[in-house]
């Protein structure tokens, strides 16, 4: 099968069906170049109060030495 009957085939397909072939597709990319599957923890503000804290200290000190 050429890539052009593949492709016009995935547009037949229900929008389901059509991201259940790309996560196969990545998936096997993936482990071709040695990528594993995992959670990557990524830094969110919410609840930060010490940042929030530390941030407004640092802006009224500048404030401070403006004046």
């Amino acid at each position: 099968m050429s890539i052009e009957e593949l492709l016009r085939e995935a547009h037949t397909l229900p929008r389901q069906e059509k991201f259940r072939l790309v996560q196969e597709l990545i998936s096997e990319l993936a482990d071709e170049v040695g990528i594993t599957a995992g959670e990557y923890p990524i830094w969110s503000p919410y609840e930060a109060y010490d940042a929030a804290a530390t941030l407004l200290r640092l802006l009224e000190e500048e404030k401070a030495e403006a004046v």
